[in-house]
């Protein structure tokens, strides 16, 4: 699975409004500078936010956007399919729509199955979890794999 930087950038500014939630709508530019994120990308990927009901934005003096609903409430996984799609896809096309034969017959269950385990972690941890620092103990857990963090 490949992470596009649209994706991650999403992620990455929902979480600087989960993290200042308190302080009322963040500007782009704001949101842009605390994570490094072009100003002119970000202003996309939030009107695609926008427009998925995820963030809601203020005109004016004192407006910006904020999340459109609890922290606790949105998952990574909500915010990656907003910006980019489906979690998992082959080619650009979503794992049971596809068929093979012969040998590869057996790659639509593989695609299936890691579809599933995405799925699972990524629906399973919210912009709460990731800004408090707090991921549940079955993502931790993967992290204490041994070679979870080095790269084949």
């Amino acid at each position: 699975m490949r992470i596009s930087a649209r994706a991650d950038y999403a992620v990455r500014a929902a979480l600087q409004l989960a993290a200042s939630r308190d302080e009322g709508p963040l500007k782009a530019e704001a949101i842009a500078d605390a994570q490094d994120i072009p100003h002119k990308f970000l202003e996309s990927i939030l009107n695609d936010m926008r427009r998925g009901g995820l963030v809601l934005s203020q005109r004016g003096g004192n407006g910006g956007y904020r999340l459109a609903r609890p922290a606790e409430s949105i998952s990574i996984a909500d915010v990656i399919r907003v910006v980019d799609g489906p979690l998992v896809s082959v080619r650009g096309v979503r794992p049971p729509d596809l068929s093979y034969a012969g040998p590869a017959q057996s790659l639509l269950p593989l695609w299936i199955a890691l579809r599933s385990n995405v799925r699972e972690i990524l629906e399973g941890v919210s912009l709460a979890d990731v800004a408090s620092a707090e991921l549940p103990a079955d993502v931790s857990a993967l992290t204490d794999a041994p070679g979870a963090w080095t790269n084949p």
